[in-house]
């Protein structure tokens, strides 16, 4: 129904849902329980072109600037009913656009084209043990030494944490505040690098998601990411799409609970009839569908914005925070609609509720989403 998409997103679309299809959904089950999916699998989505929407041809990828794209194959890949694996298979979307748009050419020419073909993982380490949203605060310093800047401190919530082959990662490099940070691209081999083993989280299973380690870990200064200090302009300017691809997850994992709950409610029965002959179940299906369908439009209506050139940080702030809250609202009615069956782990809306409470912390929690609104609207 929408006059977002043209043929070619459909032709994405249809691409992304062929291989959450054939690649994932006959092992998403194993590999939620496993707490990680193949490496090769990055490799498949990259043979696919998925991973390449949003890069520069010259690089390896499909081409920039058609936000629309990546709303496509973002909704179908969410099809995979693991918001683990749609975050692990997409943390080159969060790690690999500062290395793609400030990187010193031949850095940027030797890191993009193989993360983009799926055979290296690239991450985004800017969360420390001390602090999330106050990026502002992170304590990891660089010290210039030469040609090398040495690194100690740590990151913690990594996604891709204990496997990728890049990372992107905010340090101090100046002064307190925001003025001081810096981004370094650092490589999982480099000396005094290390990670600790996978965390246990309450959803995202399928999520590989770490601690990082660096002590007096020796980086290589063409490894600096645009300017020194000017890294946290650079961390700016990327939540603008995380935040956005955060609310496209929140409500397609609403999506997902209406239409397993709408499939449920026509089967199971209850004194006699189906539990969708009841007036209740009705009523909470049309405000679930009602919800996601706003949801999904005003998300759709930023995207638009970025497409024109805008920056709608405003706008985008709310999506995330109007999506969360539909997610988590909807997903815990159609774990309510399953009764029992709701509650049991072979059931795909018992993950889907797990899954969603972390939408409202990454990228910014809801709170901090309320105060960029309130600065937007001059409060």
């Amino acid at each position: 129904m929408s006059d977002y998409f043209n043929e070619t997103h459909e032709q994405v679309r249809l691409t992304a849902r062929k291989f959450i299809e054939t690649h994932v959904l006959p092992h998403i089950d194993n590999w939620e329980e496993a707490g990680e999916f193949p490496r090769e699998i990055y490799q498949k989505a990259g043979d696919a072109g998925l991973l390449g929407i949003g890069f520069p041809e010259a690089l390896g990828g499909v081409g920039e600037g058609d936000i629309f794209m990546k709303v496509a194959a973002s909704e179908e890949l969410m099809r995979s009913t693991s918001g683990g694996f749609v975050a692990s298979i997409g943390s080159l979307d969060i790690g690999l656009p500062p290395v793609a748009k400030w990187a010193k050419k031949e850095i940027r020419d030797q890191i993009v084209p193989p993360v983009l073909r799926g055979e290296k993982i690239a991450a985004l380490a800017v969360t420390e043990p001390g602090g999330g949203s106050d990026v502002a605060s992170l304590k990891t310093r660089a010290v210039k030494d030469g040609d090398h800047y040495i690194v100690n401190g740590s990151k913690t919530f990594i996604t891709s944490g204990t496997r990728a082959d890049h990372y992107t990662v905010a340090v101090r490099t100046g002064g307190e505040g925001h003025g001081g940070i810096s981004l370094l691209l650092i490589d999982h081999d480099m000396p005094g690098f290390s990670t600790g083993t996978r965390l246990r989280k309450m959803g995202w299973w399928a999520s590989d998601t770490a601690e990082l380690f660096f002590e007096d870990c020796r980086v290589p200064a063409d490894r600096l990411i645009g300017a020194e200090n000017a890294g946290f302009i650079a961390i700016m300017s990327n939540f603008l799409a995380e935040r956005l691809s955060l609310s496209i997850m929140a409500y397609m994992t609403a999506q997902l609970a209406y239409e397993a709950a709408m499939h449920y409610v026509k089967e199971r029965k209850a004194f006699g009839r189906p539990v969708s002959g009841f007036q209740v179940t009705r009523h909470k299906l049309v405000d679930m569908a009602t919800q996601i369908d706003i949801a999904r439009e005003y998300t759709y209506r930023c995207a638009a914005l970025m497409q024109a050139g805008k920056n709608p940080i405003k706008q985008v702030a709310m999506a995330k925070n109007f999506s969360v809250d539909v997610c988590e609202k909807v997903t815990r009615e159609a774990v309510q609609l399953f009764g029992g069956m709701g509650f049991m782990r072979e059931s795909v809306v018992e993950r889907l509720y797990r899954d969603a409470k972390i939408l409202s912390i990454g990228g910014g929690t809801t709170e901090i989403m309320k105060e960029l609104i309130a600065k937007q609207i001059r409060l």
